[in-house]
């Protein structure tokens, strides 16, 4: 059995985006000179830059037993049959369909998610919606550890 490992990168745009926030922020310094004009180019793109990666950094994982998304550590024994899911049910589930105990993996710009139910009667979250670019591979990664356990 492969263990299960994604990193949920933030797109090429976005670090584009960044240096334009840096590219403004030069601009923003222009009346002030050269050298404030630089630290805005290199100040405004370093730190749009850690942002950009710090919110593309988040990891989902199947490991020892465990979903590990972000933070979040749960056992596969407390989860239920997983749901993946695509259009308009990955919107449906991140919007008006959403539970608000649920816990949520989210990024926009990742269109295609998982839902999983959590099982355990001790923890009131319903389930966990992981937005993920593999959501099949996620749930058969999730239903081998459960057959593994049996």
């Amino acid at each position: 059995m492969q263990p299960y490992e994604e990193r949920l990168t933030a797109p090429r745009s976005w670090w584009f985006a960044s240096v334009l926030v840096g590219v403004a922020m030069a601009l923003i310094m222009l009346p002030f000179g050269t050298l404030p004009l630089l630290g805005g180019l290199v100040g405004g793109t370093a730190v749009a830059a850690v942002v950009t990666s710090a919110y593309g950094s988040v990891r989902i994982r199947v490991v020892a037993g465990s979903l590990v998304a972000g933070d979040v550590r749960i056992p596969v024994s407390a989860l239920g049959e997983a749901e993946v899911l695509t259009g308009e049910e990955t919107r449906a589930w991140r919007s008006y369909k959403a539970d608000p105990r649920a816990f949520m993996l989210l990024r926009a710009y990742i269109p295609t998610a998982l839902r999983v139910p959590i099982t355990d009667p001790d923890d009131p979250t319903p389930y966990a919606y992981l937005s993920t670019r593999h959501p099949e591979a996620l749930a058969e990664a999730l239903q081998a550890v459960r057959q593994s356990a049996h």
